[in-house]
């Protein structure tokens, strides 16, 4: 199984084809970058042209994509994406069906293209071997159905790691909105035992101290930091705060 490097293990999460906040990024340090196409703001367009430049930047690109559908699986493949990562997955069943799609046969039932991926051309048996090995596809863990059934899955051969989405787990788990409470922290437990257990990677949006401590306790291989607008409203907030505190500062001596 492919084992995440440890120069790739931190991400930045992109909800737009933003090539200064890539760059930002990745001179800061950043190994990788999650691109979350499902919620975001990419066309096909964006992701033929961005994949490359991350790429060119020596990041490792996940791509969350749009469904767990074979059109956006293998679009982003094809793209020269690294991972995929597959939202909405029920259950194991659901995961068997829509995982096929991220490797070529027998193994699974990706589609050739010919495209960026080969260079423009034919392929061969070990290229197709190639791909498998090389690029990962994780289902997300974030439907009660996907939990329950989370060691089956990471024991699916079209199945390279899990990528869990905390949010959605809480709603479907009848806990409400996402507050990191002992129960979340158990589902995510059970997540990282399992995929310890099989031996498969694990990747978690880690934005508080707390799940980024978790994760890193629990051997999470892959941590999204920061989501791109949070980053902005953090980067926004702290001047404005200054300036408005030496504002009101200087209001109230003025009226002493």
């Amino acid at each position: 199984m492919y084992a995440v490097p440890p120069n790739r293990q931190f991400a930045v999460w992109l909800s737009d084809p933003s090539f200064a906040a890539a760059e930002i990024a990745r001179g800061i340090g950043y190994g990788a970058v999650v691109l979350d196409i499902e919620h975001g703001s990419f066309d096909l367009a964006d992701l033929e042209r961005f994949i490359p430049f991350l790429k060119s930047l020596d990041l490792d690109v996940i791509a969350k994509v749009l469904g767990p559908e074979r059109g956006p699986i293998q679009q982003a493949l094809d793209f020269g994406a690294n991972a995929v990562v597959i939202p909405h997955v029920e259950n194991l069943a659901h995961a068997r069906a829509v995982t096929a799609f991220a490797k070529f046969p027998p193994l699974g039932d990706r589609s050739f293209a010919g495209g960026r991926t080969s260079s423009y051309g034919g392929f061969t048996d070990e290229w197709v071997a190639e791909q498998d090995a090389k690029t990962r596809c994780y289902p997300m863990i974030e439907d009660a159905g996907a939990l329950d059934d989370v060691e089956a899955i990471l024991a699916l051969d079209t199945v390279d790691g899990v990528f869990v989405g905390p949010s959605d787990l809480s709603l479907r788990r009848n806990r409400g909105a996402y507050s990191r409470k002992e129960g979340d922290f158990a589902d995510l437990e059970r997540v990282a035992k399992a995929a310890a257990a099989a031996g498969k990677a694990w990747v978690l949006p880690a934005w508080s101290l707390e799940e980024k401590e978790f994760a890193l306790r629990n051997g999470a291989d892959q941590l999204a930091l920061i989501m791109q607008h949070g980053a902005l409203m953090t980067g926004l907030s702290a001047p404005f705060e200054q300036a408005r505190t030496l504002a009101d500062s200087r209001s109230s001596h003025a009226h002493v």
